[in-house]
Order: C-alpha cells, then structure tokens, then sequence
C-alpha cells in the first residue's frame, strides 16, 4: 500500500509543478519521459532552450532535496543526452537542469541551473 500511496504522491507533486512552470510561461512539452538510460520526470520548452526537471517530495524541502543523489544525477544526464539525440541541434541544444522541490504542503521551490556552476 505504501508504494501506490509514495507513486500517487509523486504524480501530485508533478502536477503541482507542471502547473508551476506553465504559469511561469514554460510549455510542459513532456511528463515521465522514457528512455534506455532512465526517466525525466518533466522536460518543459522556454523558447528555443530546454528544461529538464526532477521533481523531489518530502515533508520539508531539505528532506525532498536530500532524496536526489550522485547516481540520480548521473542518470538523469544520460537521459537527458538521449532526448537531445532527437532535437534539431542535437547536443547543441541549449538546455537547463532544474530541481523542483515539493514539501508537505504541496508548495514548491524550484531551483534552476541545479546541477551548473554556482
């Protein structure tokens, strides 16, 4: 029971942050997107550059932010290269990797440019 609970839970908090983005402007081009290395979790278009998002929800935000590791990260890039595969400039593509964070209450922090030099 736990797990469909934590899988629902994780679909709330995409949701809230879709709904984020798309306020801010972003269109939402993809939700849990597939390939051979892993799953993106949203990848959203801001004009001509590319977002890739993964969400993290726990009860604060330290807590969500601590659930996003080495490994995740490393995956989430590898993902990220085969879906530049398909874009017209391919690896070219000016792109971004955010983490957004949801906390208990459902509010979120996003924090752009998570995985670029400070």
């Amino acid at each position: 029971m736990t797990g469909t609970v934590s899988y629902h839970a994780g679909l709330a908090a995409e949701d809230i942050v879709a709904r984020d983005y798309q306020r801010r402007g972003s269109a939402v081009a993809h939700r849990r997107w597939r390939g051979e290395a892993g799953e993106i979790d949203l990848i959203a278009r801001e004009g001509d550059l590319i977002v890739f998002v993964e969400v993290k929800k726990s009860r604060t935000f330290d807590l969500a932010a601590l659930r996003l590791g080495r490994r995740q990260m490393d995956r989430l890039c590898n993902a990220a290269l085969e879906f530049l595969a398909g874009e017209p400039k391919g690896q070219l593509t000016e792109m971004r990797f955010d983490v957004a964070l949801v906390d208990g209450r459902g509010t979120t922090r996003i924090i752009e440019n998570a995985f670029g030099a400070p």
